[in-house]
């Protein structure tokens, strides 16, 4: 039968990797929330793509809040997202300014870094370490 498209051709592949990557970004959470109102909740969680409940650790959020001051409690959604594209090699980036200011405070990132065209791209390196610093309150989307 060659009717069947061959596994090689890109179209397929490109296909199966959407397929894959879905499953992968399953945990992603759908609508992140402030930092003031993660702070204010016992049990602070947020729904994710596949239905499931993101769990932040309230210690890593006290943390947060400690270092950062009322105004970025307000302005700063969570999980922070990394955006990994996988046509990129070596970076992730983010296209959320308080984000950026927010890792900016805490020392993560440099003044000099700064947001071109809604993006500000990061090594992979860089993302990892704030992702494990931070666990909970930083996620990694893959697509």
């Amino acid at each position: 039968m060659r009717d069947r498209p061959d596994i090689t051709d890109e179209s397929v592949m490109m296909k199966w990797m959407a397929l894959e990557f879905g499953r992968m970004n399953k945990g992603i959470v759908t609508s992140r929330r402030t930092l003031a109102e993660l702070l204010a909740e016992v049990a602070p969680t947020a729904a994710t793509k596949g239905g499931g409940e993101h769990r932040f650790d309230r210690r890593v959020l006290a943390a947060l809040g400690e270092k950062l001051p009322p105004e970025m409690h307000r302005r700063l959604r969570l999980p922070i997202l990394f955006r990994q594209d996988m046509t990129v090699a070596s970076g992730v980036y983010l296209t959320d300014e308080a984000a950026v200011t927010a890792l900016q405070m805490l020392g993560e990132l440099g003044p000099l870094y700064r947001m071109e065209k809604g993006r500000l791209w990061i090594s992979r390196p860089i993302a990892y370490a704030i992702l494990l610093k931070y666990p909970t309150a930083v996620q990694m989307m893959i697509f």
